[in-house]
């Protein structure tokens, strides 16, 4: 028994076990397969604290490279004491060591940097409970097209939940290796 998380966190961790097994699986007969998003750090404490100002607190795993195609799994988790509601993409703005914007195009879905794949469904209201979490997925291709132009490297992702909410700093362990093509693409909140 999993003390403090849900049993519809822990149907969705089983079910993500299951899709790694399978992907595993597939890899291992060279089939080529999709970056899985990384597992979460899950709290059963959803008490606001100092580290949760806005209501929610947005954290990043680890980069997952993947024959140049990376991955980042993001998870917005509900740290206040009333509902929270996402209803979409999360908005994303990349930045340098020096946390300057940088000249990037994001795009929703994964079409911009892959090829559709199963985390590409359309938005639908998630409403997360005080301590429940939502997850989206953070894609980009470290190609480099322009041999004279230096490949773009990034420090930090500035993520907000919607459009005019609140943002925060992420630093992705694995940093943000962009290449040179200035594209990133995220995935619908789930």
């Amino acid at each position: 028994m999993t003390i403090g998380i849900p049993p519809s966190h822990r149907r969705r961790m089983r079910r993500l076990g299951t899709l790694l097994g399978t992907v595993a699986l597939l890899a291992g007969c060279g089939t080529p397969s999709r970056p899985p998003i990384p597992e979460p750090t899950l709290t059963a404490d959803p008490a606001p604290t100092a580290e949760c100002p806005d209501g929610f607190l947005i954290t990043a795993g680890e980069v997952e490279p993947a024959l140049g195609l990376r991955a980042l799994g993001i998870e917005l988790r509900n740290c206040g004491t009333a509902p929270y509601r996402l209803d979409g993409y999360p908005v994303v703005r990349v930045l340098d060591q020096e946390r300057r914007a940088l000249d990037v195009t994001v795009g929703n879905g994964s079409a911009p940097v892959s090829s559709p794949d199963s985390y590409d469904v359309p938005p639908r209201p998630v409403v997360l409970g005080p301590g429940e979490s939502a997850r989206a997925r953070v894609l980009w291709r470290n190609t480099v097209t322009e041999s004279a132009e230096p490949a773009g490297d990034a420090s930090y992702l500035e993520i907000a939940p919607a459009p005019g909410a609140p943002v925060q700093l992420v630093a992705p362990r694995g940093g943000i290796d962009l290449g040179t093509t200035g594209r990133l693409a995220v995935n619908v909140w789930q």
